[in-house]
């Protein structure tokens, strides 16, 4: 098969659908691989490293779609992409397609076959492919947070880990997945006091066993979130519904009870965001104030990290790139249930009943 490795368009994208180490893989099974050139340059993989695992590099975005059966990329192709997507072709990638009705629509009409990593789902009902970046983004969570809460960014001007004699910051956690008990750790190890929401208890048990003292658990509701708003520092917003749009939990009425400088970070933003004031950003532009809460909704969060992110990220997925070179998708899938979670969109027909849902839409074949 041959496998295409463009370069991201998205704002400070600079991570990379496969490093060398997957190119050689790929080579060593017989695939032919065309990287766009410097599409790694931004992970620290330059055009020599590809050409020395085996790959040949081409000069534009256009010609690698051109010539390749599978897209193996990061994020969902933005609107300057969607003409190259040739019909019957792979893209594997991120789409988060229930955010997005313009992507959707497009990928529809394009009648490309769309994998997307974030539902491929193991027996267990984990996310083998989303996992690495959700650990990545729950960990930048904090870091990037306790940068916010800094005054001259509009901040509260809080030291998350506190000093003696005074008291640490205070971050609350909504959810508690990969995301939620990644962030949990980060602001843990800083000293800040933590509390973490969820609805289910198994996790909350779970947290409650690994984590230290200074991490408490409580159920996730409405009246829980209206109390704890009032007085964290930072709030993380890490809630996740696999392929369907994230639910609303924190509304634009309970900003007001938000002291000005609070900081949301809201991860879940790839799936339309936990938050009604939310909206993508940039790590261009990644902060916005609303009601004098500053907003940290950056869409691309592992972006920021490519070197480790890129790498974490071909860590998972190359079983699945070369076992879809290597049979093909209508026979991988068939022979991996995990992978045929991830079909989305196949030759113009919506598989997930998430996406149908989030728009509103009839089946296309009812």
């Amino acid at each position: 098969m041959k496998v295409g490795i463009p370069k991201e368009m998205i704002n400070n994208e600079s991570r990379v659908g496969m490093t060398p180490a997957g190119v050689f893989e790929l080579v060593k099974n017989n695939h032919t691989v065309y990287v766009q050139s410097g599409a790694g340059n931004g992970s620290g993989f330059l055009n020599i490293d590809y050409q020395q695992a085996g790959a040949i590099v081409l000069d534009t975005i256009g010609q690698v779609y051109a010539m390749s059966d599978m897209i193996v990329k990061v994020k969902e192709p933005v609107k300057e992409e969607y003409a190259y997507v040739q019909r019957g072709q792979i893209v594997f990638t991120y789409f988060h397609f229930a955010s997005s009705e313009v992507l959707a629509e497009a990928m529809i009409d394009r009648k490309g076959v769309c994998i997307a990593y974030e539902t491929v789902e193991d027996e267990d009902g984990s996310l083998p492919l989303l996992t690495p970046m959700s650990e990545v983004a729950g960990r930048m969570a904090i870091q990037q947070g306790a940068k916010y809460l800094e005054k001259p960014e509009k901040g509260r001007g809080v030291l998350l880990g506190g000093v003696p004699g005074v008291a640490p910051g205070r971050v609350l956690v909504l959810g508690a997945g990969v995301v939620g008990i990644q962030a949990a750790k980060m602001a843990a190890g800083l000293g800040a006091h933590v509390t973490i929401l969820d609805i289910n208890m198994k996790r909350l048990r779970y947290v409650n066993d690994v984590m230290p003292s200074h991490v408490v658990t409580e159920f996730s509701n409405e009246f829980n979130i209206r109390k704890h708003i009032k007085d964290h520092d930072l709030i993380v917003g890490g809630i996740l519904l696999k392929g369907a749009k994230a639910p609303k939990i924190i509304t634009r009425d309970m900003l007001k009870d938000m002291r000005p400088g609070t900081v949301i970070v809201d991860v879940a933003v790839d799936q339309g965001g936990c938050v009604e004031t939310t909206r993508p950003t940039t790590h261009e532009n990644p902060v916005y104030i609303v009601d004098d809460v500053v907003h940290y909704c950056v869409t691309n969060m592992p972006g920021a990290v490519p070197h480790t992110s890129t790498m974490a990220l071909t860590n998972v997925t190359l079983p699945y790139v070369v076992k879809l070179a290597n049979l093909g998708w209508e026979r991988a899938c068939q022979k991996d249930a995990s992978l045929q979670k991830g079909l989305n969109i196949v030759k113009g027909k919506v598989i997930r009943k998430e996406i149908l849902e989030a728009f509103k839409w009839q089946a296309l074949d009812d």
